[in-house]
């Protein structure tokens, strides 16, 4: 059944799929549109909304699938996800919207704003996304969770990195009611998406970079991914002016839930910049 929170959302049949939904805010201008990464919900985001929505409409869309993580919704990736979010947005009459993605809902927050344009997507927001090329020991943890047998110790080897030395019951409750709801049906086919960006692209950087027509993007996070990972992103925005960074001090890969008043902050004052 669809989680008891989502009764409270809005739903919408797209492309044959049924998403859900809420809208926070009145205001003019460009809306946020706040995308999860994979085997997340809107719940995510429950508190940055209220801070947000003071200066923005706000939207908070489930993607394909996550609306009823019993409910496996047939095999789908990037291309399909941005299929259905323009198709959302076309149907709600959202005109211009800044997509603000999670994780590795970015491959397809970047997909979305390449198909949209800058009329359309002037900016976008990309949240502790690991910008680096994918290691041995990460796409390992990705190829145990795509096998049936090893999924479960691959997913936990996840968590454990996100969570580090953190004792935050909301981002362990977080991995371990909200995330761990989904099944291996979903955490396979979100794993196995997730490889196949890395082989395309090499990189999230990479993949930026090629985005045409280019526009302001800014990544906020809190868990670097290795040493050297603030030059490394220094030296991206020298040769691509359009890119910024921003660090928040924090010991978990989830910055909305450890610390939402400063995500918050940081992306008011990054639209701020276009108004």
């Amino acid at each position: 059944m669809i989680n008891q929170e989502n009764s409270q959302l809005s739903s919408i049949t797209i492309n044959g799929h049924q998403f859900t939904y809420d809208i926070h805010g009145e205001a003019d201008g460009p809306a946020l549109l706040l995308l999860s990464g994979w085997c997340q919900d809107h719940r995510l985001f429950n508190h940055v909304v209220k801070p947000l929505a003071e200066q923005h409409k706000v939207i908070r869309l489930n993607w394909r699938g996550h609306s009823d993580p019993e409910r496996p919704p047939g095999d789908f990736g990037v291309s399909e996800q941005a299929d259905d979010v323009i198709a959302v947005l076309n149907a709600l009459d959202i005109q211009k919207v800044i997509p603000v993605s999670t994780s590795h809902g970015g491959w397809a927050n970047i997909e979305i704003c390449q198909r949209l344009g800058t009329a359309r997507a002037p900016q976008t927001v990309v949240i502790d996304w690991i910008l680096i090329e994918a290691g041995a020991a990460f796409i390992k943890d990705l190829q145990d969770i795509q096998n049936p047998e090893d999924w479960v110790t691959g997913r936990q080897s996840l968590f454990d990195h996100w969570l580090g030395i953190s004792t935050d019951l909301a981002v362990i409750d977080h991995m371990n009611k909200e995330m761990a709801s989904f099944g291996f049906d979903m955490w396979e086919r979100s794993c196995r998406v997730i490889e196949n960006a890395y082989g395309t692209w090499g990189s999230p950087l990479e993949r930026m970079g090629a985005l045409d027509p280019q526009r302001p993007i800014v990544h906020i996070y809190s868990q670097a991914a290795a040493a050297g990972y603030e030059e490394m992103q220094q030296t991206f925005k020298e040769k691509h002016p359009w890119f910024d960074f921003k660090h928040i001090p924090g010991k978990t890969h989830f910055p909305t839930l450890e610390s939402p008043d400063a995500v918050a902050n940081l992306i008011n004052d990054f639209v701020s910049q276009l108004r």
